[in-house]
């Protein structure tokens, strides 16, 4: 009977409880190291809460509690939420329905965080049918209080339900899916111990899988019973299980929350917890991420494994004739199967040949179970003598020559040890990390990723991601030396020192040992030398200077070779991080490849910076939008050289028509439009000169939130600023289409006061700042004429930074000529074109370089 004025007591008594059991349930754990103790007593310690408040609410006793999920296994974590099924017998009156929600805000009250469902049976059955994480949540129900009649009937719907084939298929769906949203790798940075490949999630579906099929869910089941492991293999897959669960309790100790990722800000704390120190030339958290990687490996192969195995007894798949392909492999049902288990150690050139022989059938889905324990054995048969062998060689240059299948090929051999052991210095960078700020992956990782984006250029179903790129890699001769180039071009890293030119190296012996004619060598070698340099140039200078597209040309030589780093330099930044690669970065770098094509055709500068062709496209433009031949004159007597240098003809054309009819107008012109370039926005400010005006433009769009990417500064010749900027939202909070109308109508409003400038709203500083900072550097050096100098610098991203750079400026009277602002993750690498008179003393330049210095530092 529900008594109201006792449920405040019990809830006061029950939240003490929890309390004081979650801190000797982690005391204990601290003390002992169980795992399992942890995670079963608090799931005992929440049986009993639920139990009283069910009592204390007067639920009636025809209602069947279960938990379910997680909390079903008897598994709850320090900070998981308590899954409940409340189980009704048909529909509730007033009465009913009022206790269930006194019990559900009583839990609540208690402390715990609950996810609850409530149904009928056949509204729990309709669900489970209808939807397979449903069904998933209530495959590992438990009873825990209520009518046990209607629990069992219940079960028996459950079972009488479930489709076991259908099962398998939907969650060997879902985990694809679940793979593809961290990019199939378990070896992010930043992984989450819980989702991630290689995470708990892939142990708790083969635990899944097992029950819906029959099969049992404990690991000895498995292994005992049906034979799907191997002694060794349980050992491993219990060892692997306990490791990820000590992670997950103590990152939920560690933040007080539900925390399953395991970032930068708790690596160095989890890994103390481990009991894990610095060592000479390693971090403890570094530590603590080797064992982490190594464990995922674990996990995704014996995953790979298992779900097969699995798969073969659900599908009831008896024995039938295996297809021959050659003397060494079979296929089985459309998997690739050794002939004999001792197929390596007796013919060691099959170790490499069996990645080929995938390549070439396109008909193959996968290696059956006894292949992938067959190769995880034979990595150990790779050694000098195998790396020596002219086979071996040749077939391992063969898998870059083929159509299809590289990345498949080169991921699984990564992923059982092959292609470390074939390539040692390979080996060396596998489960690297790497703190720079912008990579999210490790070494081997982002260069699995550089290949997969080459590859993705040549497939006509991505055509439509980056239609240039796949224009330029359809035309292009031995594609594959591309994806060698890609292969080596960061496996020099960490070995201290400039990784391009140690890179260089490894790539000569590599092209000597696999005979790759001397041609194709130095393209490839060149690749590796300078596969920073063409993202270097088109961010960091100029492209508007003949000089700099001069130098460039000169370097790279040739159009082939102008191809390949423009093809390798966007599958490497777009293989650094999701977040690096925009829609501008994607402009500078086609303009600065469109630009040097015509430098190497022999055009003359002005010709290769396309001045004349442009200038007649845009009169074509303007004759297009309806302007009479030589409207744009007035305007263009006031424009030198250096602004259509600078200026693409969309640009040009989109001044020119805003500004024909006003050149000398006394009221400031701005206008904004989404950027060609396909993100962020474009604005044009045309105004008589001011004073700090470049300050008070930094000022009023970060105040906005943007964060200007490219600044492009020109006085006219009768004292007009046409100033050009291309902003991002950062952000991605900023509803584009409204704000071309503020920004139009705010700005014309302060210019026209030339009111103080705005400052920027204060932000917090990144959280990888914290843990990675950068030292700040500034470097202010002529350019080559002498005419102009080039303000450098590197520092940490934050808000208001060029802001500050500018003021800096406008206190000792630099002119600011061009912006170009890259940003690398939270790293800044920015470049400006100054003038000014005082530059050329070099106490002026010290002092401006110091009072940078304190401003990138605050």
């Amino acid at each position: 009977m529900y008594d109201s004025s006792k449920v405040p007591a019990l809830i006061q008594a029950l939240r003490q409880r929890n309390k004081e059991v979650q801190a000797e349930l982690r005391r204990a754990y601290e003390s002992d190291g169980d795992a399992e103790a942890c995670l079963e007593g608090r799931a005992f310690l929440v049986d009993g809460i639920i139990r009283e408040v069910v009592v204390a609410c007067g639920i009636p006793t025809d209602v069947a509690l279960a938990a379910v999920g997680g909390y079903g296994r008897g598994e709850l974590y320090p900070c998981s939420d308590v899954d409940v099924l409340i189980l009704l017998p048909g529909d509730l009156g007033p009465e009913a329905k009022a206790s269930v929600e006194r019990f559900v805000g009583a839990l609540w009250d208690v402390g715990l965080e609950l996810g609850h469902s409530v149904r009928t049976l056949p509204e729990c059955l309709e669900e489970a049918a209808r939807d397979v994480t449903v069904e998933t949540n209530l495959l590992e129900a438990r009873f825990l209080w209520g009518q046990l009649d209607l629990y069992r009937r219940f079960e028996t719907g459950m079972r009488e339900v479930m489709d076991a084939q259908a099962f398998y298929k939907a969650k060997r769906l879902e985990q694809e899916q679940r793979y593809a949203r961290f990019n199939d790798t378990p070896y992010s940075l930043e992984p989450n111990c819980k989702e991630s490949p290689g995470g708990l999630r892939d142990l708790q579906v083969i635990g899944w899988i097992g029950r819906a099929g029959g099969l049992g869910s404990t690991w000895s089941i498995l292994a005992h019973r049906h034979s799907l492991m191997l002694p060794h293999e349980q050992a491993q897959v219990t060892k692997a299980e306990n490791f990820l669960q000590h992670l997950r309790i103590r990152l939920h100790h560690l933040t007080g929350r539900r925390e399953d990722r395991l970032l930068f800000d708790h690596q160095e704390a989890v890994a103390r917890a481990f009991g894990l120190e610095a060592h000479e030339h390693h971090r403890a958290s570094e530590r603590l991420m080797q064992a982490y990687y190594r464990n995922a490996k674990t996990v995704t192969q014996l995953n790979t494994i298992l779900l097969q195995g699995m798969g073969a007894i659900i599908f009831n798949q008896g024995e039938h004739a295996p297809i021959v392909i050659d003397e060494y492999f079979q296929s089985d049902r459309e998997m690739l199967d050794v002939r004999s288990e001792d197929v390596f150690e007796k013919h060691p050139d099959a170790v490499l040949r069996c990645f080929l022989v995938m390549e070439r059938q396109s008909e193959l889905r996968g290696m059956t179970a006894r292949t992938l324990r067959a190769l995880w054995r034979a990595r150990l048969l790779i050694d000098s003598d195998f790396r020596h062998a002219p086979e071996n060689r040749r077939i391992f240059l063969q898998l870059f020559q083929q159509r299809r299948g590289l990345v498949h090929a080169l991921r699984r051999m990564n992923q059982y040890g092959i292609l470390g052991k074939y390539l040692p210095n390979f080996g060396k960078i596998v489960g690297q990390m790497q703190h720079d700020l912008f990579h999210v992956y490790t070494v081997d990782q982002h260069i699995l990723q550089v290949v997969r984006n080459l590859r993705r250029f040549t497939l006509a179903e991505h055509a439509h991601e980056y239609p240039f790129c796949s224009r330029l890699i359809t035309g292009f001769e031995k594609p594959w030396v591309l994806y060698v180039a890609a292969l080596f071009h960061d496996i020099a890293k960490g070995r201290g020192g400039d990784h391009s030119k140690l890179g260089m190296k490894d790539t000569r012996e590599f092209c000597k040992d696999h005979g790759i004619s001397e041609e194709d060598t130095a393209l490839i070698v060149f690749l590796v030398e300078h596969h920073l340099s063409m993202s270097a140039v088109a961010q960091k200078q100029d492209l508007g200077d003949p000089e700099v597209i001069r130098a460039f040309a000169d370097m790279v030589q040739n159009q082939r070779r102008l191809t390949a780093l423009y093809l390798l330099t966007v599958a490497d930044i777009r293989g650094t991080s999701p977040k690096v690669w925009n829609a501008w970065k994607g402009k500078l770098l086609e303009d600065l490849f469109r630009t040097t094509s015509r430098r190497l055709r022999g055009d003359s500068p002005e010709v290769a910076l396309g001045i004349p062709q442009r200038q007649e496209d845009v009169r074509r433009k303007l004759r297009f939008h309806g302007l009479m031949p030589g409207v744009e004159e007035a305007l263009w007597q006031e424009l030198d050289t250096v602004y259509f240098m600078r200026h693409d003809m969309e640009e040009i054309t989109w001044h020119t028509r805003m500004l024909y009819h006003r050149p000398a107008g006394e009221e400031p012109v701005v206008k904004a439009r989404l950027s060609t370039a396909g993100e962020g926005l474009q604005v044009m400010i045309y105004t008589r000169d001011q004073r700090d005006l470049f300050v008070r433009l930094c000022g009023f769009f970060a105040r906005l939130g943007y964060s200007i990417v490219d600044a492009k500064i020109h006085t006219t010749r009768h004292g007009y600023a046409l100033d050009s900027f291309v902003l991002l939202d950062p952000a991605d909070t900023l509803n584009t289409r409204d704000m071309i109308g503020l920004i139009e109508h705010d700005l014309v409003q302060r210019l026209t006061k030339q009111a103080p400038p705005d400052k920027p709203t204060a932000g917090r500083l990144s959280r990888l700042v914290k843990h990675f900072p950068i030292t700040p550097e500034v470097v202010i050096r002529p350019d080559e004429k002498g005419s102009l100098w080039i303000l450098s610098i590197t520092a940490a991203d934050r808000p208001g930074l060029l802001f500050a750079v500018a003021q800096v400026l406008a206190r000792h009277g630099i002119n600011l000529h061009t912006a170009k602002i890259a940003t690398l993750g939270e790293r800044v690498e920015d470049t400006f074109l100054l003038s000014g008179a005082d530059l050329a003393q070099e106490q002026t330049l010290l002092q401006v370089e110091t009072e940078l210095l304190e401003q990138l530092q605050t």
